[in-house]
């Protein structure tokens, strides 16, 4: 039997770094392995640096084999500019290559749609609908609801567009996943009929042996991922004295690197961006993993909570919401309040090697294990597939 194929659109897509484009990546590759006939269509690699990478620049179009799966990849105009407007035209410019692309290219009967951008994730619905495609929507995160509690967007006019887009989304979609219970609560209420499925951004590699530090020097905590206005970190940073027996090491791009580096602070100690493999073997070496995020967001949970805690690196969580209950639940770390600076600093100065032992690695990486099992929740979703 022919095997079926799909299309996978994402607005991010390796070699860019960062859970958005490993989370295609892994479920593009663990559908091929099904003998899925996979299509991947995403822009030119921009991410997060917000300019188009060596080798791809010039190009209107790329088209490659990698691995078992074919990856499109369309021009865009590429922005990390923290302007709204400059954002939008930069979602614009991809939305308007992948019109063209649903267009001219003959679309698999099944397109996966990684809803986010929201502009992206529209543009996508509405071809897949035109042309009769059985959806299915991925939202990790519930926009423009996390837009305006970061603060990026204001009720209005264009907030309430941004509403009526995501909703047309959600009707048109067959299947919706959702990363959080709270994403899937809110998808029910604006479309109670809809079928939906908790799908976690859980990563799929084979965990490293542990072996413990030994407890002397400075304790070593790291922040690897985008350096963006939601992680919060030069605020964070900015009202916090970090005790001299804590280190800071910090992985990453993003529009808030500058702020994080200016002024100059010594514990603070940056290392760029690394590929994911690289960044696995160096991670091990730390002690804890910091996960912040400036507010509270409905929906969201880091997908770093599932990466770090495979690793084996206790979480210290100051993200609120849903991946607080988690990393409380399975026992992954410490939980402090989002934005609460003045706890996070009282901690940091409390903190000695042997309060490390309240989350020894070994326990955090078998926790996580039994927890978050990717291949459980894939074949769930391989039976989801057929019911559309």
């Amino acid at each position: 039997m022919k095997p079926e194929s799909i299309l996978l659109v994402s607005n991010y897509y390796p070699p860019e770094r960062g859970a958005a484009p490993n989370r295609i990546q892994i479920l593009a590759t663990a559908l091929a392995n099904q003998g899925y006939r996979v299509e991947v269509v995403c822009p030119l690699p921009n991410y997060p640096a917000g300019r188009v990478m060596d080798g791809f620049r010039g190009k209107l179009y790329s088209k490659s084999t990698e691995g078992s799966v074919t990856v499109h990849r369309l021009w865009l105009w590429p922005s990390k500019s923290s302007n709204k407007f400059i954002r939008l035209f930069s979602m614009l410019s991809f939305s308007k290559s992948l019109a063209i692309f649903f267009i001219l290219r003959r679309i698999p009967a099944t397109v996966f749609v990684q809803y986010s951008p929201v502009f992206v994730g529209t543009t996508a619905v509405f071809w897949s609908w035109i042309f009769r495609k059985k959806i299915v929507l991925n939202v990790s995160d519930l926009w423009p609801l996390a837009g305006l509690e970061m603060g990026l967007l204001d009720r209005g006019f264009y907030y309430s567009l941004l509403e009526r887009m995501e909703l047309f989304c959600y009707k048109k979609a067959g299947l919706i996943l959702g990363q959080s219970e709270e994403i899937l609560t809110h998808v029910s209420k604006r479309t109670p009929l809809k079928t939906t499925l908790l799908y976690r951004n859980i990563p799929d590699f084979e965990p490293p042996a542990i072996s413990e530090r030994v407890t002397h020097g400075p304790i070593k905590i790291v922040y690897a991922g985008l350096l963006g206005v939601a992680q919060g970190l030069s605020e964070i940073f900015k009202h916090t004295n970090i005790p001299p027996h804590i280190e800071f090491h910090i992985y990453g791009d993003g529009p808030d690197l500058a702020q994080l580096e200016t002024p100059k602070n010594l514990q603070l100690i940056f290392h760029g961006t690394v590929t994911r493999e690289l960044l696995h073997k160096e991670l091990v070496h730390f002690d804890i993993a910091f996960i912040p995020l400036a507010n509270r967001i409905y929906g969201s949970v880091p997908s770093k909570i599932f990466e770090y805690a495979r690793l084996g690196l206790p979480l210290l969580y100051m993200a609120g919401g849903e991946g607080g209950d988690l990393v409380r639940t399975h026992n992954l770390g410490w939980v402090l309040p989002v934005g609460d600076n003045a706890t996070f600093e009282a901690f940091l100065n409390q903190l000695q090697w042997d309060g490390l032992q309240k989350f020894p690695k070994k326990t955090v990486q078998l926790n996580a294990k039994k927890a978050f099992d990717f291949e459980k929740q894939f074949e769930t979703l391989l039976v989801a597939l057929t019911k559309i």
